[in-house]
């Protein structure tokens, strides 16, 4: 039994306009591309996701490494949009009596940002691989999670949009999800018994 929904946060929970980033690349004449490259390649990331550096240490490396840091700086203070889909369908989980969480690989201004967003209640516990010094898919990230909230690995469901961060959770045997959007993930919810309604169902009845 599913006692414990734990979704990844960026690309999940809150999503970032990649025409943003285009447009500040192409305001600085840089090639598109470069600074996603620079800032998600190693050890850069896994410094900071890991809490060895801070954000702003993240983003001033960047900064020196593109040989830009007016862009850099415009590229940390990336705006996010929260998925208000995402957010009601933890509510939902959370009503029909299970607990939320999240996992994040990410770096020591999370808890503010989630303040920011006004969402730091929405959810039972959040994980910060900043905090725990593992980021996924390490398996220790995830075993963390495990042993913080006192829960069995089948106990638990984790859905992430990447690929491969499903894989430390699998190595553990939790259920896992390839985020696709809240009604993919409804759907899965309702596949492994939680208590939710199915949109599909709702707007069948209101068809006919």
């Amino acid at each position: 039994m599913i006692r414990v929904v734990v979704f990844d946060l960026d690309g999940v929970i809150r999503h970032f306009d990649p025409a943003y980033v285009a447009e500040i690349e192409r305001r600085h004449g840089l090639e598109s591309g470069t600074i996603a490259g620079t800032a998600f390649s190693a050890p850069l990331i896994d410094e900071v996701t890991t809490g060895r550096i801070t954000r702003a240490e993240w983003v001033h490396r960047i900064g020196e490494r593109i040989g830009n840091t007016t862009a850099a700086t415009e590229w940390g203070v990336h705006p996010a949009v929260v998925d208000g889909d995402v957010l009601a369908l933890s509510d939902e989980v959370r009503a029909a009596g299970l607990r939320t969480a999240v996992l994040t690989n990410g770096t020591d201004t999370i808890p503010n940002e989630l303040a920011a967003h006004g969402i730091t209640d929405r959810f039972d516990a959040v994980f910060n691989s900043a905090e725990i010094g593992f980021a996924k898919p390490d398996a220790r990230a995830f075993q963390h999670v495990l042993d913080a909230l006192e829960v069995e690995a089948s106990e638990v469901l984790f859905t992430d949009d990447s690929p491969s961060k499903l894989a430390g959770a699998e190595s553990l045997s939790i259920h896992t999800h390839l985020f696709a959007g809240a009604d993919d993930l409804r759907a899965r919810l309702i596949a492994v018994g939680v208590g939710i309604e199915s949109p599909a169902r709702e707007s069948f009845e209101e068809a006919k």
